[in-house]
Parts: structure tokens; sequence; C-alpha cells
């Protein structure tokens, strides 16, 4: 197969000449290809392509996992129960010096009639760290990174304990008991939840060993 190649040669600034010529196919694409590269810059003037950036882990929109689990800590009433409470002008505010340490060892059990509260109500102490019901008595439990909190949880033992509802998430321990929501917070998603852990193990450590529960009386 030929093709007609036409080519126009200027005679004068205004006169121009239509040349023919046939041309076989494979010559003409020889000569396009010619043109094409001879257009093309050196591979080292090219301009270089950078790599695409990773895509940045999303913390729920905060700069960082921990900052992310504060927020659900915080959103989720966790220091409602495990940080001990002050009293002021205000009213009850939270004690942030023992911030999410739970129930103060060796602060004193209310007076009260245990057998008559546990048969017909529920009853939580002043600084609501203490919980008295049919189950007997639970206290808010710490958990700050110290060896008497979380200090030597695994994040897949928490994820477990709020999954399972157990203790430190270890087979055989004991069922976690009310007030704990965790049939509610068992609903995050496994990001949220190593988020949760994450702050925990960032908060400044508090030595407090929470006392056992307690059975109902009989």
């Amino acid at each position: 197969m030929k093709i007609v190649l036409y080519l126009i040669y200027p005679l004068t600034k205004t006169k121009y000449m239509r040349i023919s010529a046939l041309l076989p196919l494979s010559s003409l694409m020889i000569m396009m290809g010619a043109a094409s590269c001879s257009n093309n810059k050196p591979a080292e003037q090219q301009a270089e392509v950078k790599p695409t950036e990773p895509a940045k882990t999303d913390f729920g929109g905060y700069e960082s996992q921990a900052k992310w689990g504060e927020h659900l800590v915080t959103i989720s009433g966790c220091n409602d129960c495990h940080t001990p409470k002050k009293f002021g002008p205000q009213g009850m505010t939270l004690n942030d010096s023992l911030k999410l340490s739970g129930h103060v060892a060796g602060a004193p059990m209310p007076k009260i009639d245990r057998k008559m509260l546990q048969e017909n109500h529920l009853f939580a102490s002043d600084d609501m760290t203490i919980y008295i019901g049919p189950w007997g008595v639970s206290y808010a439990a710490n958990l700050t990174p110290d060896s008497t909190g979380i200090g030597a949880w695994t994040e897949e033992q928490f994820i477990t304990a709020i999954r399972k509802g157990i203790t430190k998430g270890l087979p055989g321990s004991r069922p976690m008991l009310p007030p704990m929501p965790w049939p509610g917070v068992a609903q995050m998603s496994d990001p949220e939840l190593k988020a949760v852990f994450a702050y925990l193990k960032s908060i400044p450590p508090i030595k407090n060993t929470v006392p056992a529960p307690l059975p109902p009386v009989k």
C-alpha cells in the first residue's frame, strides 16, 4: 500500500508549489516515528515523577491514635465511674489528679444497710466509684498504665475483655460486674478500641490497688 504525500514548497513569500509523491506506508511510518522521537526530551531531562505519598492513617480526624482514644473515652463516659470525684462550690467534679485510677484504695464503705439495698435498690457512693446491687459490691477499676491497673495488659487482652465482658480478658476470669456497660462499649470497632487502649496506656500511671468485688450479703 502506498500513500500520496503532499509537500508544500515555498517559491516566494507569497507563492508556493505543491509537490506530490507516492510513498510506501512503511516509509511514512518510519518518518513519523523519527519525527516523534526527535521531539522527545532525553530521559534525564524529563520531569521527575515523584512517588505517591502513602495515605495517613485516619484517627477519626484526630492527629494521633491516643488523641482519638481520649475523645472516645470522654464521650463514652468512662470518667463517670473510673475517675474519683471531688466536691466544690459548683458541686461534684472530676478529680483530674486521680484520673481513671478507679476507687481509691482504703476509702471507707458508706454506712448503709447493704442487705436492704441489694434486695430492693441500686446504690452508688458519693464519688461514684462504689456500686451495690443484687450482684453484691463492685468497685471502679484502675485503668491507668500502672502495675496495679492495666500496665501489664496487652492490646489483645483489652479488646477481649470488652468484647466478652470478662476481667483482664483472660480465659476463666470472672464476668465484669454492673454498672460496667461493656455490651455497649463492645459495639466499638477494633480501631476504636485500639485507640482507647492507646490513650489509656499514654496517661500517667497511678498506683492504686482497687479492692476485689464483694458477694451479696446473705
